[in-house]
């Protein structure tokens, strides 16, 4: 499971020109899903987003989490993180789960970011054409992988 978090001063997800997610300060989560992901990468995985220290304290410093700002939260689902860019200049989506494997580990996903932050988390639609929009603040972009958790 791979996840691209950017930290946000507001973010959005539109499909077919209707806003479904909106959020000011926090986090847009873009998450990829291959056919190995399990619970533990689930788990993993959100634990350590929620508590990944990447907002500014008073000092501007980098020292709180998303729970600590009591922040918002964006998933949205993106098969396109797993491409396979080695041969030729289409890439390959075959290391994406199909959807029967990764709605549901999608959805778990964001039920367990809900249970681990104790908030509602807003979400695109899964294999929608969405459009989104955010402002990056910092930028912070970081990417995690569940499979180099060591």
């Amino acid at each position: 499971m791979k996840a691209v978090i950017q930290r946000v001063s507001k973010a959005s997800v539109t499909i077919d020109q209707k806003v479904v997610a909106n959020i000011k300060n926090g986090l847009l989560v873009l998450l990829g899903i291959v056919d190995q992901d399990t619970t533990e990468d689930i788990n993993w995985l959100v634990n350590k987003i929620a508590n990944c220290r990447i907002f500014n304290d008073d000092n501007q410093v980098m020292n709180q989490s998303l729970i600590d700002i009591n922040g918002d939260v964006i998933v949205v689902s993106q098969f396109t993180l797993h491409a396979s860019t080695k041969k030729g200049n289409r890439p390959s989506y075959i290391k994406a789960a199909k959807p029967n494997v990764a709605i549901p580990l999608y959805h778990q996903f964001v039920s367990q970011f809900e249970t681990v932050t104790g908030k509602s988390i807003q979400t695109g639609e899964f294999g929608a054409d969405m459009k989104v929009e955010l402002l990056n603040d910092g930028p912070v972009t970081i990417i995690i992988d569940s499979k180099n958790k060591e």
